[in-house]
């Protein structure tokens, strides 16, 4: 089938793949009541046992997906030592689904600082104060240790702790999942062979 000619939920799908994101995740954002930009982010463990949670997308254009975390985390560590992820956003409200997979890079330290700054002040704290992932003594230590770094830097600018940046994905396929009737979905799969290959595009099997 030509591609002009495959649809999703009667719409064109075009041979562009993130110009029909930005465009699904503009109408998750008119239509969602929390985080239309939430996304699953899925990792695996030095042994191979995938894990699995719940990120914001931050920012994306022709070379990928960015989202930022603490490098010390377990996704950190996990992304760092595979540099492989996938991602997938669901948006329930308009029975629609993206998935996407791929290897991932860190981000410039320029894109890295830039995001970092525009955070709310009490989010730049918690990046200091968070030991992400490791165990906590319990919740007053976090909040003293907050509070602590509130009172060190005031209004005052907080810089980026080194291990924290962000992370972009670099697709090699992505998938678009568009909810039928009677199970019989619309799916669409684009891929591509390195990150500047020619996409190619395949109607699946529900």
């Amino acid at each position: 089938m030509a591609n002009e000619a495959l649809t999703l939920g009667e719409r064109p799908v075009g041979d562009d793949p993130f110009g029909l994101f930005a465009n699904w995740l503009a109408e998750a954002e008119a239509s969602e009541p929390n985080d239309p930009n939430a996304l699953a982010l899925a990792t695996v463990d030095e042994t191979g046992l995938p894990d699995v949670r719940m990120v914001l997308l931050k920012d994306f254009d022709a070379a990928g997906f960015v989202f930022y975390t603490n490098f010390e985390s377990s996704k950190g560590r996990q992304l760092l030592a595979s540099r492989k992820a996938a991602m997938c956003f669901h948006w329930k409200s308009l029975r629609r689904q993206v998935r996407v997979r791929g290897p991932v890079e860190v981000v410039s330290e320029a894109e890295a600082d830039a995001y970092f700054t525009s955070r709310p002040l009490g989010s730049r704290i918690g990046a200091w104060a968070s030991a992400q992932s490791r165990p906590l003594e319990s919740r007053a230590v976090l909040e003293a240790r907050v509070a602590e770094l509130g009172d060190q830097y005031g209004d005052s600018a907080v810089p980026r702790p080194p291990h924290w940046s962000g992370f972009r994905l670099v697709p090699q396929q992505i998938e678009f999942w568009h909810d039928g009737a009677f199970r019989l979905h619309d799916r669409a799969l684009f891929s591509r062979d390195g990150d500047a290959g020619a996409w190619r595009i395949e109607r699946l099997y529900p």
